[in-house]
């Protein structure tokens, strides 16, 4: 909840002037947020445990991933910029579909450390509903994911911020409904914070104030939970690697290959000879998109007990 907040307050302040580039600040956490965050679903691939999962499950975590980044790839080269800016906005829809899903199992995960019930069906689809009623107010404005494009429905963004306070409505009410005892200080902050997640969408016109402070918010929880992962377990795990060399492997595999995501991220507006690069980037954050949603996938039994094995104290005995 700290760094959701925190993340989305920083970007509003340091949001520049429409037209001015980001300040260095801001940038930086952008950088963070965005390819570091994705390039560290690599570290995955380092550990044997997660390895012997996607060998049995080829299609998810190798098949999956090669074909998105060289159909990307392939697309940004072929297609003229001006077709290629209307299929990234729902490239973005499935970007924010991802954050909040994220924000989802974070919930879900604060549940279960609290030893609190899990999350009912209308908890979750309050979470989901507010979700999409953002990603609705972003395709009413492109201009807030600096896409040159116009769409001819003005109703969609009233709409969607009515959707919207219907779902946090919702949740909120979904939460009273909770016992006293379980609806702790701490797990109604994480709710309602994930709750409330897509409100700069809704509130701003500045592109930073809108989605830099969301897309720093969910890289910088992903960075976390990395982090938390590489150093949990033994001090030496089964792998043999000491917990120093965990986070090390992380911390390289993140850097290194986020500056790559990054270089490739501005290839939009180059020329067709080197536009396939920026198909690099787009292909491998939805293949980060498609990995994860296994990877973390709590009520499936391996993601369960890898995180328990690193992380007891977030998913004790047998939660789902």
């Amino acid at each position: 909840m700290t760094v959701t907040v925190a993340a989305a307050g920083a970007a509003i302040a340091l949001a520049p002037p429409a037209g001015a580039p980001a300040p260095e600040g801001l940038a930086f956490l952008l950088f963070a947020g965005s390819s570091v965050h994705v390039a560290s679903t690599g570290w995955f691939y380092t550990v044997p445990s997660v390895r012997a999962h996607m060998r049995r499950h080829p299609v998810r975590y190798i098949w999956s991933p090669i074909a998105l980044i060289a159909g990307a790839s392939a697309i940004s080269a072929c297609v003229p910029r001006a077709e290629l800016y209307w299929l990234l906005l729902p490239y973005f829809g499935w970007q924010f579909f991802h954050y909040q899903k994220q924000n989802l199992g974070l919930t879900a995960l604060c549940a279960s450390a609290w030893r609190l019930a899990p999350l009912t069906s209308a908890e979750r689809r309050a979470l989901t509903g507010a979700g999409l009623a953002g990603i609705a107010g972003l395709v009413a404005r492109p201009g807030l994911l600096q896409l040159p494009v116009r769409l001819p429905e003005p109703a969609l963004r009233p709409a969607a911020a009515i959707v919207f306070a219907g779902c946090v409505a919702a949740g909120i009410g979904c939460l009273l409904a909770r016992p006293r005892p379980q609806r702790p200080a701490a797990f109604c902050a994480v709710y309602l914070t994930a709750l409330a997640f897509s409100l700069p969408v809704l509130l701003f016109t500045s592109p930073y104030a809108a989605v830099a402070g969301l897309t720093i918010a969910h890289g910088l929880q992903y960075l976390l939970l990395m982090s938390l992962l590489a150093a949990g377990g033994e001090s030496y795990g089964r792998d043999g690697m000491a917990r120093a060399a965990r986070l090390a492997a992380l911390c390289n595999i993140a850097l290194l290959g986020g500056a790559v995501l990054s270089v490739a991220s501005d290839q939009l507006a180059a020329g067709p000879a080197l536009r396939w690069v920026y198909g690099l980037f787009v292909g491998a954050v939805m293949a980060h998109f498609v990995i994860d949603a296994g990877l973390w996938r709590m009520r499936a039994d391996f993601p369960r007990q890898f995180l328990r094995s690193r992380l007891p104290y977030l998913v004790p005995g047998d939660a789902r």
